[in-house]
């Protein structure tokens, strides 16, 4: 299993990972209402244990990145989906709760299992896993981290007939969160033995060294690496409004059930993702070779795409023509995501990725989760009118992402670009 080939069994593993960290992620939104007739939480209740799960992603995933590149990625990997999924089981049990004889009602339980104890697990996945596919990844990167990202759209598009069927057969919600922990768990288990840090099994050379100070340098002090997450944070913006408001936006202006809005905004668009993703790593890791800025050059032009693509999915004019615009939003939107973290190491040093994704998924969640809140403060005022004035300033933030990262392309990438040895 060692051999020349584990580079591949490493994509696997992390992939199948990556796919219940999605998974669980959407769990508990397509669970929500048995969930509150059972515990009786209002709207407000689960939109704070939303927000609050937002922020401890945030603030968790930059302690997680700096220990990613001091610490074992294997076991910070291990431990992190091993820790998650145990919180999800518990997620089974939660209730009004007595500790020391004091009654905590069930929101407090709730939102510790759901927010604090499961949001800061998944949030030491990313940074470590990232780097560690990157060490084993050197020629084949794009097309490994596509594959990964192709495990979001994997989860996004088969949770929900997943928890649908696992409803009925398993004969509760709370069954189903036990269900996807225990499977995670599991998993986790596995990794154990077959996971390995670094190419060739070698823990990474740069393993407790360094220092933050030098961490948040390579991110603060790196231009290149500030333009590639505008684009980043463009991606999460745009992202987090289309997957909360597009089902209703659809329903609404259209007048059709939101159960056929919902099929059709998310299944075409991560369908035409998913396959672009694919496609986009085997072609960026063929040109990149003899054209290193092309990877950057295919992030702009992807978001310079994408962002006629938003504004003509708001202002369709029928329901065929807002449903190929989401799904040709979903092409440029994949095709951008190929190169999501491998345009950054192409200017990070392989000692301080893992602190950079810290850095890049802090931004996009603090500055990307914005989005939501102002796509239901416009359509709270204007109705459907200010759903389509949503979908402008989401193209508009595409045009200005795509602005700052041509400052890259024709300024500082060649200085700032990294030269890994094979």
């Amino acid at each position: 299993m060692f051999g020349k080939t584990y580079k591949w069994a490493v994509l696997a593993m992390l992939s199948c990972a990556f796919f219940f960290h999605q998974a669980d992620r959407a769990l508990f939104g397509l669970l929500t209402i048995p969930i509150q007739q059972d515990l009786g939480l209002s709207d407000v209740q689960i939109g704070w244990i939303n927000t609050v799960l937002s922020w401890t992603l945030a603030a968790m995933t930059m302690v997680a990145g700096f220990a990613g590149d001091r610490c074992s990625r294997k076991w910070l990997i291990t431990g992190s989906l091993i820790f998650w999924s145990l919180m999800t089981m518990c997620m089974g049990f939660v209730g009004e709760w007595r500790i020391f004889g004091l009654a905590v009602p069930a929101f407090f339980v709730v939102m510790f299992f759901r927010s604090i104890a499961t949001g800061g697990g998944e949030s030491f996945y990313a940074p470590s896993a990232m780097a560690l596919l990157a060490s084993h990844h050197r020629e084949t990167r794009s097309i490994a981290f596509s594959v990964h990202q192709a495990a979001l759209y994997v989860g996004l598009m088969t949770s929900g007939a997943l928890v649908a069927w696992l409803l009925v057969a398993l004969g509760g919600w709370r069954r189903v969160f036990i269900a996807f922990g225990g499977a995670g768990l599991l998993l986790g288990m596995f990794f154990i033995w077959g996971l390995r840090d670094g190419a060739g099994g070698v823990q990474q050379p740069a393993a407790g060294k360094g220092s933050l100070r030098d961490g948040l340098r390579a991110f603060f002090c790196n231009p290149s690496a500030l333009c590639a997450t505008a684009g980043f944070v463009a991606i999460v913006f745009v992202n987090n409004a289309y997957l909360f408001w597009a089902p209703k936006f659809a329903a609404t202006k259209f007048a059709v059930d939101i159960g056929e809005a919902g099929k059709a905004t998310m299944l075409w668009h991560h369908l035409f993702a998913f396959s672009a993703i694919i496609l986009g790593g085997a072609v960026t890791d063929r040109l990149v070779r003899r054209l290193p800025r092309f990877r950057l050059g295919f992030q702009i032009v992807s978001l310079l795409l994408g962002a006629p693509c938003l504004v003509w999915t708001g202002f369709s004019p029928s329901w065929t023509a807002m449903v190929s615009m989401t799904a040709a939003y979903g092409v440029f939107r994949g095709f951008f995501e190929v190169n999501t973290h491998a345009s950054v190491f192409d200017v990070v040093a392989p000692e301080h990725r893992s602190t950079v994704v810290g850095c890049m998924v802090m931004s996009a969640f603090f500055f990307g989760g914005l989005s939501g809140v102002a796509m239901g403060a416009l359509s709270h005022r204007y109705g459907v009118r200010g759903f389509e004035i949503g979908f402008a300033v989401m193209g508009a933030a595409y045009a200005l992402a795509a602005a700052v990262m041509a400052i890259s392309f024709f300024c500082t990438f060649r200085r700032n670009r990294i030269v890994e040895a094979a």
